[in-house]
Parts: structure tokens; sequence; C-alpha cells
């Protein structure tokens, strides 16, 4: 049994779908260039990426044009990430970075080096083994002060992480395992501390044997002198572990469940080394990405999305609190289950979503007193329509903001409104489109 791979028109559109899945958007010209390589290449390129990652286009600064200080400025770690999400030339490995954290969840943990130190884990082993990802993750420092696991010790078990390793990382909520479980998970995973250091921080995180409990332990039915690399094993050859995981890692680039025979198919693939890479490539050329329902892009997607098409860098420390406001926060996941994809685009956080649209049109609005007074309604909306590098939109969309460019036009009935309305319909129509649904979704 094999997994389907796509056979149809593989074009700009269907480039544009994949950026816009597996990283964060296309550049100007950028699907274009993509689609010339076929579907299975240009997903190779994605995946397989030659040599280390360039950071292309201007480097990041503050509103004072200071650099950036991640680890002391407040949210200068958020506009560090979104800046390899904007310029880096392997998006997949910014996206599987950004899959990851929302997978292991880690929020604040009152050191930001920590956090960062995390993300840096997540970017080098994203496509690799889940097996070797899940042991480093295990032992991350941010990963141990989150989940207490720097606390867990013989005689007094912590229970947080052992709790969330089956529930969230590995088998699902209440998916093939019992309390006893998470109590003897717990014991297991004892051992780990560190050291405090007045000046630096939590410093000096280590294992250490004396604080391991180092008696017999019985988990999923299995009786061992258990410790925490048995632990994570355990979960991973758990029945339950390759469904659970097939399932949640096709949901970050499909939004409809993969068909049965697809995930026995991935499933079986999986299971014969958990290689990370092989199950993305497999979702990245199957035909429900380029044949299925749109998907909402995630806040952050969407705005590292908009600075790529104008070829913006981060020089504003807005981005920070717009993130926040259009629901997705980097570093600050609201909880360890991570972000609720089903409310990208409640009303709460549409809102940012707006922000966002204008702070990146702002610095480009027409002139009032200069433009053109002859624009025809077509004419603007193809000029708006280049502002984002020529995205995809509907045959709907396109008529929607034809008949409100129609609209702003009859309403311009003086001489002195010709030039002025213009103007500020096309500015208008940029913040249209890029909020219409084609670009809101992928």
């Amino acid at each position: 049994m094999s997994v389907p791979v796509y056979r149809g028109r593989f074009g700009a559109s269907q480039a544009e779908r994949l950026l816009w899945r597996a990283g964060f958007g296309p550049a100007p010209g950028e699907a274009e260039k993509l689609s010339r390589k076929g579907m299975r290449r240009a997903v190779l390129s994605l995946t397989r990426p030659k040599g280390k990652a360039k950071l292309h286009g201007p480097a990041p600064h503050d509103e004072d044009g200071l650099p950036l200080a991640p680890r002391d400025a407040w949210g200068h770690d958020l506009l560090w990430w979104l800046d390899r999400m904007v310029r880096s030339n392997q998006p997949l490995t910014e996206r599987m970075a950004l899959v990851w954290h929302d997978w292991f969840a880690t929020a604040d943990v009152g050191q930001v080096a920590l956090n960062l130190k995390q993300n840096e884990l997540f970017r080098a082993r994203g496509l690799g083994s889940f097996e070797n990802l899940l042991l480093a993750v295990t032992k991350d420092p941010a990963m141990l002060v989150w989940l207490s696991g720097n606390q867990n010790e013989a005689g007094a078990p912590n229970e947080n992480y052992a709790r969330e390793l089956m529930e969230l990382f590995t088998l699902g909520a209440s998916n093939g395992y019992t309390e006893d479980d998470v109590r003897e998970q717990a014991r297991a995973l004892t051992g780990w501390t560190n050291d405090w250091d007045d000046d630096l921080g939590m410093i000096n995180f280590r294992y250490e044997p004396d604080r391991h409990d180092d008696g017999r332990k019985r988990i999923f039915g299995k009786t061992g002198n258990f410790d925490w690399e048995d632990s994570c094993r355990l979960c991973l050859e758990h029945p339950a572990h390759a469904g659970y995981l097939i399932e949640r890692l096709w949901s970050y680039f499909v939004p409809v469940p993969a068909p049965k025979r697809t995930l026995a198919a991935l499933k079986k693939g999986y299971r014969r080394d958990r290689s990370i890479r092989r199950v993305v490539e497999a979702i990245l050329m199957h035909p429900s990405l380029y044949e299925g329902p749109r998907m909402v892009k995630p806040p952050i997607v969407q705005i590292a999305g908009m600075l790529r098409a104008r070829r913006n860098g981060i020089a504003t420390d807005s981005w920070t609190w717009i993130a926040d406001q259009a629901g997705q926060r980097l570093f600050q996941p609201p909880n360890v289950a991570g972000w609720d994809e089903q409310r990208w685009l409640d009303t709460a956080r549409i809102s940012g979503r707006w922000t966002a649209a204008a702070y990146n049109t702002r610095d480009d609005e027409e002139d009032t007193d200069t433009y053109d007074e002859k624009e025809t309604a077509s004419e603007a909306v193809r000029k708006a329509l280049r502002f984002w590098g020529n995205p995809s939109i509907s045959d709907k969309t396109r008529a929607e903001l034809q008949r409100f460019a129609g609209r702003v036009e009859a309403a311009a009935t003086a001489d002195w409104q010709q030039g002025t309305y213009r103007a500020l319909r096309q500015n208008a129509l940029r913040i249209l489109i890029v909020m219409s649904p084609e670009l809101q979704t992928s």
C-alpha cells in the first residue's frame, strides 16, 4: 500500500498554495519559479534544502534603527524569529520549527535564552527522527523548567511532563494509558536538576542518578527499571503513537482528515524509522493538499507572508503586539496544548489581521495630491494586486473589488475629488485584497 501522489496540474497557483502551507508564502515571482520545477522537485527543494540556511534582505532592527536584542528587549524574541520566517531561504525549516513550537508548547520560563535555545533545537531536528526530537525535547532546559522536570526526583515525583508526554506529545488524550501509567512515567522521568547563579540565572542542567527513582516501574503493562529514555521509547512503541503523530502532523498542512488508506500507508512508513521528513514529503505531495479545501493561515504566517510579498524587513517593534492582537504571540502559547487553530478568525482576533495589513501598507500609501485622476476601476484593482505580487484570487473576490472601485469612482463628482478619491481607493484596495478570503487562507 503506497501513499497517493498528486498528478494534476502544478502551476503558479498550486506552487503558491505549497509555499503557504510549507512556508510563509511566496515573494514576488517565487511561485512561478517554483512551478517550473514540477510538483515533486518543488517539494523536495523545500524538504531537502542544500547547505545552511541563508537570510536575504535587510537586517532587522527596532524603530530607532538599533539591532534586535532577543535575549534582553521586550518582544524582540518574536521579532528575531519573524525575521527568519521572512528572510530565510529554507522556509520549511522555519515552518516546522513553528509546528514543533505549537506541538511542544513552551511559554516564557523566565529566561529568554532558554526559549531561544529550544527554538534552535526545533530548527535543527524538525525534519529528522521524531524519536531523536522527543528525546532532545525531554531534556531541553526550557521544557524541564516549563513542565517541572527539573523538580522531579525520587520520593517526590512530579507528574507534569509525564502527563503531557502521553496526552499531547505522543499518544493523545486518554488514548491507551491510565493514571497509573502517568504516575509510573513520572517516576521513570526523575533525575533532572540544575543550578542557580545570581548573575546568570538557571544554569548547568543535568541528569543526576542519585535523584532518579531506580525502582521497578510498570508502564503500559510492561515492567522494568525504566529511566527517562525508556519513558520516551515506551510511548513511541505504543500502538496508539503512530496514528496520533500522523493525524496531528497531517492537520498542520491539510484542513480535512486523511483518507483511511492514506493514513494506514503513512503509519506503516513512519514505523520503519520514525522519519519526520518522509511523512511531511508524503503529505506535501498528496492530492488532498492541492485538491482539498482552503486552509486558514495562522496569524504569524499571514504577517510573515505580507512582509515577504512586499520584500519588507523587520523595522518596528510593533509586530510583537500586533501578532499578540491577532492571536499568536511567538514564545507565548496560551497553554501547554498550544494555540487553538479553530479560532484564528474569531472576532477577538480578526482586528489584529487588519492592523497587520495597515502596517504593511502605510509606508507606501498613495499621495492624494498627485494621484492619477483618470485611473479606471479595473486599472485600480490590477494595480492593487500588483502591490502584493499578483496573488491568486477568485472571480467572486475580483468582482467585489471591482464593484467597490466603481462605487468610489462614482462618488467622485467634484473636480477636487478625482485624484483624492482614487488615491484613497488604491490604499483601501490594498488592504481589502490582503484581507480577502483568498489571502487569509491558502
